[in-house]
C-alpha cells in the first residue's frame, strides 16, 4: 500500500475529532493542513511532539494552517490528552485505521524484541488546494515541529 503522492490532491476523508466534531478534508480547502500521526496518547515522545506543535500553534495559524494529531486512541482518550496538554488543535481518532492506511503509516515495529503493527510517526503537509506538498516519515521528535513550520512558510 502507498500513501498520497506528492503534488497530487489527497483523497478526501472524514474522521471523528475532539470537541464532538467530524473533520472532513475537503471542508478545509483554502487552508494549509498539517496532519501528524503518532503512536499513542500520553506517552513520552507523543506528548513532547504534541507540546512542540502546541508551542508553535500561533505561528502556524499566522500561516493559515490547521494542525491535527492522529492516532488509533479513542475520542475519550484524546479529550483527556488534549485537555491535560492544553493542545489548541484537535486530535483525530482512527481506531479502524482507515486514515492510517490511506496515509500508509501502519508498519511493523519492534519493541523489546516483540514485533507488532503500529503507527510509524509521520507528518503530512497539504496545501490550500488539497495537494500533498511534503511528507516526513520515521519522524524524530526533536526539532520536527520547527521543520514543519519552515516548510509551511515556504509552501
Amino acid at each position: 500500500m502507498t500513501g498520497p503522492i506528492l503534488n497530487r490532491v489527497v483523497k478526501d476523508f472524514k474522521c471523528a475529532a475532539t470537541g464532538d466534531q467530524t473533520i472532513q478534508l475537503r471542508q478545509l480547502r483554502g487552508k494549509k493542513v498539517v496532519i501528524y500521526f503518532y503512536p499513542k496518547d500520553s506517552t513520552p515522545g507523543c506528548t513532547v511532539e504534541g507540546q512542540n506543535f502546541r508551542d508553535l500553534h500561533t505561528q502556524f495559524k499566522r500561516q493559515n494552517t490547521v494542525i491535527f494529531g492522529v492516532s488509533r486512541d479513542s475520542i475519550a482518550s484524546h479529550e483527556k490528552f488534549r485537555e491535560k496538554q492544553k493542545f489548541p488543535f484537535d486530535l483525530l481518532s482512527d481506531p479502524d485505521e482507515k486514515l492510517c492506511k490511506q496515509f500508509d503509516v501502519i508498519h511493523e515495529k519492534t519493541l523489546y524484541g516483540r514485533k507488532f503493527m503500529g503507527i510509524e510517526r509521520s507528518t503530512f503537509l497539504i496545501d490550500e488546494n488539497g495537494k500533498l506538498r511534503q511528507e516526513w516519515r520515521k519522524v524524530k521528535v526533536k526539532g520536527h515541529a520547527d521543520e514543519v513550520l519552515e516548510a509551511v512558510r515556504k509552501c
